[in-house]
C-alpha cells in the first residue's frame, strides 16, 4: 500500500503535543479532535489539522443545574413487587435505586403521573388508598388485599448523566458528578440557544462541532446493590424522555393521556427487542418531532458561525432516529458511528448524510467496556484492535466510509509502539479501500434479500445496542454476517407487507392483494429470525392473514422463505409457525405429544453445508408432512432443512451463531436460494476468508477472518487468482 493521508480523526490531549503531533502524521490524520475529559492547546489547534470539538449539549451545565434542578432530565421508575401481609404496606421508592443516579421528583406537577399497581390482578390501586410521605421517601398504601403484591411508580430526576458516571466510574475520576438537563422547558431552551451562540464565538478554530449525540440518553439504570449494579440498558428506548411537561404537552397533540403503565409495562419496561405498541409509537413520534425541531436551531446556529455540524450516534441518540425519513431535516453534515462490529459499520454506511466516520476500538482507555485491561497491565490492545478491524473491515468493502478515527487518551499510547504501527496499517488500508468505493460499486450477486421485523427500514441494520448486549438474539447474529456479504440487503416490517397485500384492494382486511407483491417485488429471499413474541420474529404481526397469504403467494411464485429459531411463531392457529406449510417444518408446544414424528435421515447431497458449520439443536422440531429434506440434525432433532414449495422454498435453521463457517453457511444457502449455486465467482474457496471486487478499479481485495496464515483462491473473469494472507490481513490485487 502506497502511503496517503487524510480520512482519520485523531484523539490530541493538551501536555502531549509532540506525540500528538506524531501520531498524526503516522496514522494520516487530517483531524484532530478532543474527547470527554480532555483539552487541545493551542500548539494543537494551530497545528494546521481540522479541528473537531466534542460538545454535550445537556451536560457540562452544572452551574446553571444546580439553579434549576426543576429543569433535569426523568425517567419512571418502578418499585420490585413487594407482597403485603396485611391490609397496609409501606414501599421505600429508591432502596432499589442507585442513590448517585436518580432523586424522587416529587412535585405537584408530576404526582399526578404516580402509579400504584395491584401486579397480582394487574389493575390500578385508587388513588384514596396510597398516599406520599416525603420525610421517609415512602409510600403507604392502605386497604388493600393481603398478599397480594404491589408496585410503586413515580418520576425520578436523573441527577448523574448516564455516560459521564460511566466514564467516571471506569476512570476513577476524582471531580463533580455532571447533570443533564431536558431542552422541553422554555427556560432550557433560552439557556442553550445562548450557550451555543457563546460557545462558537469562542471557538474560532474549531472547524466541526461533534455534538455527543443531542437531548436524550438511551436508558442505563443503575441499581443499589453492587450485586445488581445494572438493572435494565436498552439503546433503542425513550424512557428517558420523560417529564411531566411533555407528558402533558403530549396528551394536548394526541388527545389522550400516556400513563406511568405505558413506560414501565408490569415492571418489564417496552424493551426494543419486543413489538411496540401504537402507543408507544406515539410517543416516539412526539419525540422526534422535537428533537428534531429544536435540534435544527442548534445546527443552524453552527452553520452560521462558520462550522459545519456531526452527530455522534450513540449515547443521547434518542429522537435522532436515522431512518424515521425526517434525519435531513436536522441539517447534520456527518454522522459518526462507534462501532465494535460490521453491522454498526453498515448502519453508518447507509444514512442519507454528506459524511460518514466510524470511531473504531478500542477506545483510549485503560479498560474495555467489559471491564477487562485495554491499555493497562494485562491488556493486549494490538490484539483488541485487529478483532474489531476484522468485524469492521469486512463490512467496510461492501459500503463505502468517508472517515475513521479514534477517542479517548492519546498519551495511552505511549507504551504501545506496536499497537502505533498496527493503526498505521489500518488507516492506509482504509484509505485504499475507500478510493476504490469512489470509483464504484462492489460487486454483488444477484440475488437480493430482505430482513423482516417489527421496526422494518427504521432500525436498520440495528438491534439497539453493540453486538456484546444483544448478542442473544439471532437476527443480530445474521445481520453480522450479512453485513460483510456481497449481497443486496434491505430491511423491511409487517407493515410494509400489509400495504403490498392491500395494493390495488378497497377492503383494506383484504388478505388478497393485487397481481404483483408490492415491496417484494424485487426481493428473492426474506429472512425472519428471533424467538417468538420478540420484535426480531414479529409476534402478534404473524396473525394478519394478509401477511401470511402475501408470503405463502410470493414463496410459490420463487420467492424464498428463510426461518431461524421461531419464525412466525404466534399461538392460536394450526401451526405454531404460521410460515410452516411454506417451512416444512414445525415446534410442538406441547399439543402434539401423543402425536407421530416423520422420519428422517440428514442428508446434504448439494454441499450446502460448509464443513464446521454448526447449529444448536432446538427442543420439540417436528417435519409437518415428510417433504422437507434434512441438511443437518442433532439425532432426531432437525437443525437445518430446505422444503419446496412451488416455484420457491422455505429454508429453516433452528438457531444461527456468527462465525466463519456459519457465515460462509448463510451465503452458501443464499446463493443456492437465488439459483447461483454455492460458488461462484468473486468468492474464495477458503471459508476463512473473504473477497471484494471493484470493477470500475479492476481491484480484488482478499481478507484473512482467521488469527491463522491461510491461501485462498478466487476466480475471476480475468481467471483464477491466488493468495496467501497472513493472520487478519489484507491483500490487493489488480486484475
Amino acid at each position: 500500500m502506497s502511503k496517503t493521508k487524510g480520512g482519520f480523526t485523531l484523539p490530541g490531549e493538551s501536555g502531549y503535543e509532540k506525540l500528538t503531533l506524531q501520531m498524526a502524521e503516522k496514522w494520516g490524520a487530517d483531524v484532530i479532535r478532543d474527547s470527554d475529559g480532555t483539552v487541545l492547546s493551542d500548539e494543537i489547534v494551530h497545528a494546521g489539522y481540522g479541528i473537531y470539538s466534542t460538545i454535550c449539549i445537556i451536560r457540562d451545565h452544572n452551574e446553571w443545574a444546580k439553579k434549576n434542578m426543576d429543569k433535569l432530565q426523568q425517567t419512571f421508575l418502578c418499585t420490585p413487587a413487594a407482597v403485603a401481609e396485611g391490609e397496609e404496606l409501606t414501599v421505600s421508592l429508591m432502596e432499589s435505586f442507585f442513590a448517585e443516579q436518580f432523586s424522587v421528583n416529587d412535585t405537584e406537577a408530576a404526582l399526578k403521573y404516580w402509579e400504584v399497581y395491584d401486579r397480582t390482578v394487574n389493575e390500578k390501586v385508587d388513588r384514596e388508598k396510597w398516599s406520599y410521605d416525603k420525610a421517609s421517601g415512602t409510600v403507604v398504601l392502605k386497604g388493600i388485599t393481603p398478599f397480594h403484591k404491589y408496585t410503586v411508580s413515580f418520576l425520578a430526576y436523573r441527577i448523574w448523566e448516564e455516560i459521564s458516571m460511566y466514564n467516571h466510574t471506569t476512570n476513577n475520576w476524582d471531580k463533580e458528578h455532571l447533570m443533564q438537563i431536558d431542552p422541553r422547558y422554555p427556560e432550557t431552551q433560552e439557556y442553550m440557544l445562548g450557550w451555543m451562540k457563546n460557545w462558537c464565538e469562542t471557538h474560532p478554530d474549531t472547524t466541526v462541532v461533534r455534538f455527543t449525540s443531542m437531548f436524550y440518553n438511551f436508558v442505563w439504570i443503575w441499581g443499589s446493590s453492587a450485586r445488581n449494579r445494572q438493572l435494565f440498558s436498552d439503546w433503542g428506548s425513550y424512557d428517558y424522555t420523560v417529564s411531566a411537561l411533555a407528558l402533558d404537552e403530549f396528551e394536548k397533540r394526541y388527545g389522550y393521556r400516556m400513563e406511568a403503565e405505558d413506560f414501565i409495562n408490569k415492571g418489564q419496561l417496552h424493551v426494543t427487542h419486543m413489538p411496540g405498541t401504537q402507543r408507544k409509537a406515539d410517543w416516539m413520534e412526539f419525540i422526534n418531532d422535537f428533537v428534531i425541531s429544536f435540534g435544527k436551531r442548534l445546527i443552524d446556529m453552527v452553520h452560521e458561525h462558520g462550522k459545519k455540524a456531526y452527530v455522534f450516534y450513540d449515547d443521547s441518540w434518542v429522537g435522532v432516529e436515522p431512518y424515521n425519513g425526517r434525519f435531513q431535516e436536522f441539517g447534520f453534515d456527518g454522522l459518526i458511528k462507534c462501532v465494535f462490529s460490521g453491522y454498526e459499520a453498515r448502519l453508518c454506511a447507509g444514512v442519507d448524510v454528506p459524511t460518514h466516520e466510524l470511531r473504531l476500538h478500542p477506545y483510549l482507555f485503560p479498560v474495555g467496556l467489559g471491564g477487562l485491561p485495554t491499555f493497562a497491565e494485562g491488556g493486549d490492545p494490538t490484539l483488541d484492535a485487529k478483532k474489531y478491524w476484522n468485524s469492521v473491515r469486512r463490512a467496510l468493502l461492501r459500503a463505502k466510509i468517508d472517515r475513521i478515527g479514534l477517542g479517548g487518551y492519546l498519551h495511552l499510547v505511549e507504551g504501545y509502539p506496536d499497537f502505533c504501527d498496527y493503526i498505521e496499517k489500518v488507516s492506509d488500508e482504509f484509505r485504499l479501500i475507500r478510493s476504490f468505493h469512489d470509483a464504484g460499486k462492489p460487486y454483488a450477486i444477484k440475488t437480493k434479500v430482505a430482513v423482516l421485523h417489527s421496526w422494518g427500514a427504521l432500525r436498520s441494520w440495528t438491534l439497539s445496542g453493540h453486538f456484546h448486549e444483544t448478542y442473544m438474539h439471532d437476527l443480530i447474529h445474521v445481520n453480522e454476517a450479512l453485513s460483510g456479504l456481497p449481497v443486496d440487503v434491505r430491511f423491511i416490517s409487517f407493515e410494509d407487507l400489509r400495504r403490498s397485500a392491500c395494493a390495488g384492494q378497497e377492503d383494506a382486511g383484504c388478505g388478497q392483494g393485487a397481481d404483483g407483491f408490492g415491496i417484494l417485488d424485487d426481493v428473492d429471499v426474506v429472512i425472519n429470525a428471533g424467538y417468538a413474541g420478540s420484535a426480531w420474529s414479529g409476534g402478534d404481526s404473524w396473525k394478519d392473514d394478509a401477511v401470511v397469504t402475501l408470503l405463502t403467494r410470493w414463496v410459490h411464485a420463487g420467492g424464498t422463505f428463510l426461518g431461524v429459531n421461531e419464525p412466525s411463531a404466534v399461538e392460536g392457529y394450526d401451526n405454531y409457525f404460521r410460515m410452516a406449510h411454506v417451512l416444512g417444518i414445525d415446534e410442538d408446544k406441547g399439543a402434539r405429544v401423543c402425536h407421530g414424528r416423520w422420519s428422517f435421515e440428514a442428508k446434504d447431497e448439494e454441499g450446502l453445508l460448509p464443513p464446521g458449520a454448526a447449529v444448536a439443536a432446538k427442543e420439540h422440531l417436528y417435519l409437518t408432512d415428510g417433504r422437507a429434506q434434512v441438511l443437518m440434525a442433532d439425532g432426531n432433532k432437525p437443525l437445518v432443512t430446505v422444503n419446496r414449495f412451488g416455484k420457491g422454498m422455505g429454508i429453516y435453521l433452528a438457531s444461527f451463531q456468527v462465525n466463519l463457517e456459519n457465515t460462509r453457511m448463510l451465503y452458501q444457502l443464499i446463493r443456492y436460494a437465488g439459483g447461483e449455486g454455492c460458488s461462484g465467482l468473486y468468492m474464495t474457496d477458503n471459508l476463512y476468508t473473504e473477497c471484494a471486487y471493484y470493477p470500475e478499479s479492476r481491484k480484488l481485495v482478499v481478507i484473512n477472518n482467521s488469527d491463522q496464515e491461510q491461501t485462498a483462491s478466487v476466480p475471476t473473469e480475468a481467471g483464477t487468482r491466488t493468495v496467501t494472507l497472513a493472520p487478519y490481513d489484507t491483500t490487493f490485487v489488480e486484475l
